[in-house]
């Protein structure tokens, strides 16, 4: 379920207000999704009975809509059956930042915080398209060579789905915050930036001779950021969705 909107930011609620560092937040849509598209794995956090837990998970977007996907025996998804609000998050670690003094000691990072309602994606025919959407969203065009996912791995897999009801994200990507009395310290002070950088790939033993790497993974080539790699991703998986709709 894909819902498009005019609005360019999310509303300032007092769930997703910034109180700490307030300067660094943004409820710009656009700022978030991209937080969002750029990772694979997310946070999803809930309560059972009174106890907080918080699940990692693949997640994927699609409009103001996120999904994600597990067993059907998980206690996370069986709570979230009921209809639960949650709150799904995401972080990006870009850099190490190394002060003169540990108080001012801190990190470059990327983080948006969305919060909805989950429900099952329980209808075949929208379960099965949310199936071969979180293959497609990361590798563009794949699903058209797997060999189609059987009745019992349908029934095995449950499908959740969150409309973004409110939304923030919050960013620090800047030097050193020295205190100026510091600054002759004869100690190292600077940023250590830090990436997820794709390796070389690794085929399996069992691949037919003569199979190789398809074009829909071309993106992931070695030495390749991750979360620029499926920031393309997901805008060619939209464009593929936009061409698919007018045809």
């Amino acid at each position: 379920m894909t819902i498009q909107t005019t609005e360019k930011s999310f509303p300032t609620t007092p769930r997703n207000r910034v109180k700490r560092m307030h300067e660094r937040a943004t409820y710009d849509r656009d700022a978030v999704f991209d937080i969002l598209d750029s990772a694979f794995l997310c946070h999803v956090s809930y309560v059972i009975d009174g106890q907080p837990f918080c699940t990692p998970t693949i997640h994927w977007r699609e409009g103001d809509w996120l999904y994600w996907h597990g067993s059907s025996a998980s206690r996370m998804l069986r709570q979230l059956e009921k209809g639960a609000p949650v709150c799904l998050t995401v972080s990006h670690l870009d850099g190490l930042v190394l002060a003169r003094c540990g108080f001012n000691h801190s990190a470059n990072y990327r983080s948006a915080m969305c919060f909805g309602t989950a429900r099952i994606i329980d209808q075949p025919e929208e379960k099965a398209r949310a199936l071969k959407a979180i293959v497609d969203r990361f590798y563009p065009g794949r699903s058209a060579e797997l060999r189609p996912d059987s009745a019992q791995e349908i029934k095995a897999t449950m499908v959740i789905g969150m409309q973004i009801e409110d939304a923030s994200a919050k960013a620090r990507a800047k030097g050193v915050g020295d205190d100026e009395e510091d600054y002759g310290l004869p100690v190292w002070a600077g940023v250590i930036p830090v990436k997820t950088v794709l390796g070389r790939p690794e085929i399996s033993p069992h691949v037919p001779e003569g199979v190789v790497l398809p074009d829909h993974l071309a993106a992931y080539g070695e030495g390749r950021a991750l979360d620029e790699v499926l920031g393309e991703t997901q805008a060619l998986y939209e464009t593929l969705g936009e061409t698919a709709a007018r045809s």
